[in-house]
């Protein structure tokens, strides 16, 4: 970039571009980030490294995209003029749709990235609709051009039919050489609209994302939309009305570079100084705390968990710890919610909601590694609508929290409208898994010559539990999912709870469709006696279904050989020895203990397999 210097705010504006990238899992936005980055030389050629937007560890280990990321570029475009371009890397996997939805508020346009090899998928839809909807510019682009099953012109012709998005003119690239960057800058240039904005308004600036930074305290990436924001003045947060001193602004580029304003059309990080998490939310408006706007910027409509599930910690002590960490998380990701629970099993913990059950493995994971916690999660569930005899509702997020089977008139349950992109060859295997997992199947649609979009509705608690690595296993890993929430429906399910040794424990419990809590308890006792440990007593495994035991499997007790010592000589010396052994399981078994490994916990996802 040429200077940080001030410059005259309109035409600053009108060489700014604010545009995010959006397509499915793995189809390249992040590598094209990375070329991006490189062409404009905004990262010395030494500290260049892959997924650079990618800052967390999890992120490069799984090569994924979970939180979305801002950074400023400058490009000297073939008109002669130097652009500030205002990049957002977006997630692909459709548990973090909110981040996207969250960095298309801050943008004008948007780079859908298809793969050349895959074509339109699942998610390449649903993003797609979420920049429409959002009324942005979409620049279509064509990655991958340079693997041999590259098909540039078949995917021209499924972003046509598929997205009825004009694909001519649609940039061929290849994130991994690099080729056709340059043309998609310049197409970034042409078609994107600079942001609109007036400098003279009084300060609305939307919080699109916020971490906590130990010696600065909150800080916020901000799209300005009218006014500017100037160190040193006061400000004021619409929504919780928390009034703090701008205590510095500025972008990333990745590293921070500090400016002295930031104006209308902008987008760039604020630093507020606030102590508390808790005051700044992704979503809020920021506005002059003298000269506040008369009404705040719309904001997100508000992410609504779909999965739940138990965290406990292991050493019941780091209960404290737990909920600041989850305090400190929920700052950077406002999908996550959590309450207080308590389980016999396992102590004090927090019931968390999620947006998936990917979202659900990531933030236990972070959990673990950035706040240094050893953690328990329980079986996943849904939130079950419960009908009760006296005529009441009830919100059930928990097995737990199930009431007895008499004060129930009935359950409903969450509803999928999910959408299945696959070749036509796999169309009776995704129809055959799909209906076992209770599917409803409404109709289907070809794209093209090499793809079927079949649309089914799915009960939700169905999809968490195996239905996405089936669905990968028998296409061949062809198949993609995309899937929305889709009202509730009545059905006829029961607690099934497990018993160790005669004692239920209240974590192993789930919520089961009536037709196959025998099978789904049989199955999961066969798994538990193959993860619980051999104990010094015979340990029942029991599957109950309202009293009724539906399943039952033992864990042999591990035996000590008490005849070791016993040569020959009188049977009946042999026969005290073992009924004395007898006696002491016996006695054992009333007082033993049995400890559950967290790998059972776990292995409810794994039944059906």
């Amino acid at each position: 970039m040429k200077s940080d210097a001030p410059q005259n705010p309109r035409e600053l504006r009108a060489r700014t571009r604010n545009f995010s990238i959006v397509a499915h899992i793995d189809h390249g936005k992040s590598t094209i980030s990375d070329r991006i980055l490189e062409a404009t030389h905004a990262v010395d050629g030494r500290e260049m490294v892959s997924q650079l937007l990618d800052s967390m560890d999890i992120e490069r280990e799984r090569g994924i995209t979970i939180k979305s990321n801002a950074v400023r570029v400058a490009y000297d475009a073939d008109d002669g003029e130097t652009y500030h371009l205002n990049l957002i890397d977006t997630p692909g996997h459709v548990d973090f749709s909110y981040e996207v939805s969250r960095s298309l508020a801050a943008c004008e346009g948007a780079v859908l990235v298809v793969d050349a090899t895959q074509g339109v998928e699942a998610q390449t839809v649903s993003n797609a609709l979420l920049a429409m909807n959002a009324d942005l510019e979409i620049v279509p682009a064509i990655n991958k051009i340079d693997l041999p099953s590259a098909d540039p012109e078949g995917v021209r012709a499924q972003i046509e039919e598929a997205l009825a998005i004009p694909a001519d003119d649609a940039v061929l690239v290849s994130g991994k050489t690099g080729e056709g960057i340059h043309e998609l800058l310049e197409a970034v240039v042409r078609l994107v609209p600079p942001p609109a904005g007036d400098d003279n308004a009084p300060l609305r600036a939307l919080v699109v994302d916020s971490w906590f930074d130990a010696y600065r305290g909150v800080v916020a990436i901000v799209r300005v939309m009218d006014g500017a924001l100037v160190p040193g003045e006061a400000c004021r947060l619409m929504a919780s009305g928390a009034v703090f001193d701008v205590e510095g602004v500025g972008y990333r580029q990745p590293k921070e570079r500090e400016l002295p304003r930031l104006g209308a059309g902008e987008v760039g990080y604020l630093v507020t100084g606030l102590k508390d998490p808790a005051l700044v939310h992704a979503g809020d408006t920021v506005t002059g705390a003298e000269r506040p706007a008369g009404e705040p910027l719309p904001g997100y409509r508000e992410a609504k968990p779909m999965v739940f599930c138990g965290l406990f910690p292991v050493d019941t002590k780091d209960y404290e710890a737990l909920r600041d960490a989850l305090e400190r998380l929920c700052l950077n990701d406002p999908s996550i919610t959590y309450e207080p629970e308590t389980s016999v099993a396992l102590g004090f913990g927090f019931r968390a909601g999620f947006l998936g059950l990917l979202h659900m493995e990531v933030v236990k994971e972070r959990l673990e590694r950035e706040f240094d916690l050893d953690l328990v999660a329980t079986a996943p569930s849904v939130d079950y609508h419960v009908h009760t005899t006296k005529g009441s509702i009830l919100d059930v997020k928990s097995p737990i929290d199930l009431p007895d089977p008499t004060q129930i008139a009935f359950i409903e349950e969450p509803m999928l409208a999910a959408k299945v992109i696959v070749p036509p060859e796999y169309v009776g295997a995704v129809m055959d898994l799909t209906v076992e997992h209770r599917g409803t199947f409404l109709d289907m649609v070809y794209i093209g010559e090499t793809s079927v979009e079949m649309h089914w509705r799915v009960p939700l608690s169905e999809l968490i539990l195996d239905y996405f690595d089936q669905l990968k296993s028998r296409t061949r890993g062809y198949a993609s999912l995309d899937y929305e929430l889709d009202g509730y429906e009545t059905a006829d399910l029961v607690k099934l709870d497990i018993l160790l040794a005669g004692e239920p424990v209240d974590a192993l419990s789930f919520i089961v469709h009536a037709t196959k809590a025998y099978a789904v308890g049989h199955d999961l006792a066969v798994k538990l006696k193959e993860i619980i440990p051999r104990q010094l007593f015979e340990v029942p495994i029991q599957a109950v279904v309202g009293g009724r035991v539906v399943a039952r499997t033992n864990v042999k007790a591990r035996r000590k050989d008490v005849l070791a010592k016993c040569y020959g000589g009188d049977i009946s010396r042999k026969r005290k020895l073992l009924e004395k052994q007898r006696e002491g399981k016996k006695r054992m078994k009333s007082i033993g203990k049995v400890d559950v490994p967290q790998e059972a916990f776990m292995a409810i996802l794994k039944v059906g397999e």
